[in-house]
């Protein structure tokens, strides 16, 4: 969470006993945007090392003991700004590893055969848009280029003098770029994500222009496009409509395309295109976690072309410092059971801190869980990226996997659509609701369903046009589903109207009964909804990060009391301007208390809501909140701000600081 809140007194209330904030520990220790490096040393022997991100001490280096496993890590010089190396790329010719960090967006250098200067921080790559590397490629001479989101910028690296050429924007419109470079100096980039493309670039000067097929439809999956180096070192693109090489600034076609070139890595993944064979005949691979680079990978497999030569494992020993908390909810057990932010981890934790435990890996999609709900003792949790469901049985042993017989239990996609499931609650039918924003270079999210009974499922897209669902609420009275819909497009996009929305569903018929605005002007995006009491209900709206990015403007928030049955708004309230603006995301941020009393919560405070009003009292602030240029800020060095908001369970209000989980006793309710 990402704002300030402004203490309104409620005349003629007594004040209560100051709340206590206590440390309950860190539950999540993982990895993410691991990369195993091949190589060699100077000296020509075999050469292992491996990058990895954390939000707890930033990105770091391990090299690895070709012998033992044992890991000697460095780490990056600020690491409360680069965590994670969200580019990264091996010189197969000087042995050096380059790393790009988020969200700072600067390049960094590793030398193995300098280990006594660090991971060394070459600056800023390019300080308009540029927020994380999207890939490292190294040409010819020697220069390294690196894209960069945003903008689909890109850059040059001087190894000579240290100095960056900037080139700015590939593309007009998109924001995504991964380049590649040729042996015979040609130098090209696949630019995404709304219209992938490719384009080619003079090296010298920066011109570009588009060359070959470009992808219309993104959801149609026989359109592709895959821009590689061959073991010729040239540059090919293979695409849905024909082959082609990369012959300077235009594409040539081809019959066929060659073996990709070894150690040079993929765009915006965490491997490398084929195995590099470093001294010794010997090639490396991760056991677990290989393709997602996320979670606790510690297995490394060493391989020989000899094949008398036998296979042999490494068991890493890296010590990993946290990994930031994204959601939780009670669990059917009373415990509370929530999800790490890459790596997206399960973990476990009784209500007074003990019993903690990560449970490990519950999905294939290991960036973080965004939302999670409980139904028939078991827990399901939906998962950026693809939105995908899982669940969890408290009483059956671990063993993930995709089957009947695995726990936790990857249950797929519930639509090719939803990739950011922001909300996630389960119905008196036994089934369970998801409301998801869409994929990269899309707009319009899902409202989908799924019976755990059956495997049945259904996704409606786009219930109210060019909106995502983020908030869902059950409403007894009436036995539909209020949904609150926000503008967010898919990552990338830019929004395409300005106004959030309300709905309500009638799951039984399975449709839209009705949408509007109520009458509310300025709609932001409807981030949090909790029942109020006979029938009404409290509604937090604001614009989070997120949607600022996506080009919206800003809005300030503001609490709405509504009457969806009568769908007329009770009383309304715009937080005063000290509140600051909503988090990244402002999900789940109210939370019913006891005796109905609804609370709410923001980055440095947390409010209790006068029953029937929308009158609030600040019950807890963050004492010394960081600020810069009057905007409150979220970092790892904010001692105390709330990341996430977590449920109350008994007069406890669970919450994150980033890696840390936490909990405020409320006080007891005032006296009249």
């Amino acid at each position: 969470m990402r704002c300030g809140l402004f203490f309104l007194c409620m005349v003629g209330l007594v004040a209560a006993e100051p709340a206590a904030v206590r440390d309950l520990g860190i539950p999540v220790r993982g990895v993410s945007w691991g990369r195993l490096h091949a190589g060699a040393t100077p000296d020509g022997k075999p050469s292992l090392l491996v990058s990895f991100g954390q939000n707890n001490g930033g990105l770091f280096v391990a090299e690895v003991d070709f012998a033992t496993g044992h890991c000697t890590q460095h780490a990056v010089k600020n690491p409360v700004a680069s965590t994670f190396p969200t580019a990264a790329y091996r010189s197969l010719r000087t042995g050096i590893l380059y790393l790009g960090s988020a969200w700072d967006g600067h390049l960094h250098r590793f030398d193995p055969a300098r280990p006594g200067r660090g991971i060394e921080d070459l600056g800023r790559l390019d300080p308009d848009e540029a927020i994380f590397p999207t890939g490292i490629t190294e040409a010819a001479d020697g220069s390294i280029y690196i894209g960069a989101y945003g903008g689909a910028r890109l850059v040059r690296f001087d190894l000579a003098t240290g100095a960056f050429t900037r080139f700015g924007r590939m593309d007009v419109t998109d924001q995504y770029l991964y380049p590649l470079a040729g042996d015979d100096g040609s130098l090209a980039a696949l630019v995404k994500v709304v219209r992938p493309h490719l384009v080619v670039i003079d090296p010298l000067t920066g011109e570009h222009r588009e060359a070959g097929p470009a992808i219309t439809d993104t959801t149609d999956k026989r359109q592709f496009l895959k821009l590689a180096k061959a073991i010729d070192g040239r540059l090919y693109l293979d695409t849905h409509a024909g082959k082609f090489r990369v012959d300077g600034m235009k594409l040539s076609p081809v019959e066929a395309v060659p073996a990709e070139m070894p150690g040079i890595h993929s765009a915006y993944a965490h491997r490398y295109q084929a195995p590099l064979v470093i001294p010794g005949g010997w090639m490396a691979r991760f056991l677990d976690d290989n393709d997602v680079g996320a979670g606790a990978p510690r297995s490394i497999e060493l391989t020989n072309t000899d094949p008398t030569v036998p296979a042999r494992t490494l068991t890493l020993d890296w010590q990993g410092g946290g990994a930031n908390l994204h959601v939780m909810e009670p669990g059917p057990d009373g415990r509370l059971y929530g999800s790490g932010y890459m790596p997206n981890h399960l973990f476990v934790a009784a209500p007074d801190g003990s019993a903690m435990a990560d449970l490990g890996k519950h999905s294939l999609a290991m960036g973080e869980a965004y939302s999670l709900a409980t139904l028939g003792g078991k827990v399901y949790l939906a998962s950026y990226p693809e939105a995908r469901l899982s669940v969890y049985d408290p009483l059956r042993p671990l063993n993930f996997g995709l089957g009947a017989e695995n726990n936790p239990r990857d249950l797929g996609r519930l639509d090719s659509i939803g990739y950011r499931p922001n909300a996630l609650i389960a119905a008196p039918d036994g089934r369970l609701w998801m409301g998801a924003g869409p994929d990269y270079g899309l707009v319009g999210g899902t409202l989908a369903w799924f019976d755990p009974r059956t495997g049945e499922k259904k996704s409606h897209r786009a219930i109210v046009p060019e909106t995502s669902p983020a908030a869902l609420l059950w409403l007894p009275e009436t036995k539909q589903i209020l949904v609150g819909l926000s503008i967010e497009c898919g990552t990338g996009v830019k929004v395409q109207r300005l106004a959030g929305a309300f709905a309500l569903w009638d799951p039984q018929a399975d449709q839209l009964v009705w949408s509007g605005d109520l009458g509310l002007k300025e709609l932001a995006d409807v981030c949090s909804l909790a029942p109020a009491g006979g029938g009404l209900v409290y509604a937090l709206i604001g614009r989070g990060d997120h949607i600022l990015s996506q080009g919206a403007p800003a809005i300030r928030p503001r609490l709405v009391l509504m009457d969806p049955a009568a769908r007329k708004v009770v009383a309304e309230a715009w937080l005063p301007e000290d509140f600051g603006p909503l988090s990244w995301h402002g999900l789940f941020a109210l939370r019913v208390g006891p005796g109905g009393v609804v609370y709410g919560a923001t980055a440095h405070c947390v409010f209790r809501i006068q029953p029937g009003t929308c009158e609030v009292e600040r019950i807890w602030q963050q004492s010394k909140p960081q600020t810069r240029a009057g905007t409150v800020w979220l970092t790892a060095a904010d001692p105390e701000a709330i990341d996430v908001v977590g449920p109350i369970i008994g007069r406890e209000l669970f919450f994150a600081t980033g890696w840390r989980l936490r909990a405020l006793t409320l006080p007891a309710a005032p006296q009249r």
